[in-house]
């Protein structure tokens, strides 16, 4: 059992170093030009390696923000019942962009030098839009297409954006009244 913990922790850090070297080379030299070989280098392990954790170079650009975002899904689907979206929302905010580290730093610096992966990314938060726009509409007995449940949810998205590169209290309190303030405005269900 030891065994396994040793073996799970090396495997984690083996996995940290080749986020850390592949975030750098392309926050450096950009992702186009950077190679699985180049980044295996950096992390001193072989290009196999590295692909037995990433499968492809953008699996392994996107994996933070793949997995931040699948977490913020998830944190909107389990929330418990009764308890309101914008407040999971809020939950998960204050909790994830509360500690940023040195992977989050680098990963913004990859981000800004390559706007095709911001593209990507962006096309990616567009599912969890869809997800949240669809759980506000269940919450608030409106349709999902409905124009309210939509706007919120992409609002959402457009404040956890900017949260992740200002993520002090201060402007998290600042960013959830906005929304708070946004969603009291909304229509009820069946009203013009």
């Amino acid at each position: 059992m030891a065994n396994e913990g040793l073996r799970e922790r090396s495997k984690a850090r083996r996995r940290e170093a080749i986020l850390r070297a592949a975030y750098q080379l392309f926050a450096e030299q950009g992702f186009e030009v950077t190679t699985i070989a180049e980044v295996a280098e950096r992390a001193e392990v072989s290009a196999r390696t590295v692909t037995l954790y990433f499968p492809s170079k953008l699996d392994l650009a996107l994996d933070r923000f793949t997995s931040m975002a699948d977490r913020l899904a998830q944190v909107l689907r389990e929330r418990r019942p009764g308890r309101l979206a914008v407040d999971a929302l809020e939950d998960w905010v204050r909790d994830k962009l509360a500690d940023p580290d040195e992977l989050d730093d680098l990963s913004d610096r990859m981000f800004d030098l390559n706007p095709q992966l911001k593209a990507v990314a962006n096309a990616r938060l567009a599912d969890v839009v869809e997800e949240g726009a669809r759980l506000l509409a269940q919450e608030r007995g409106a349709d999902p297409g409905d124009f309210g449940p939509r706007m919120a949810a992409a609002a959402a998205a457009a404040v956890i954006s900017e949260l992740c590169h200002r993520p002090e209290a201060a402007d998290i309190d600042t960013a959830m009244r906005f929304l708070r303030a946004g969603l009291a405005t909304l229509p009820e269900p069946g009203e013009g």
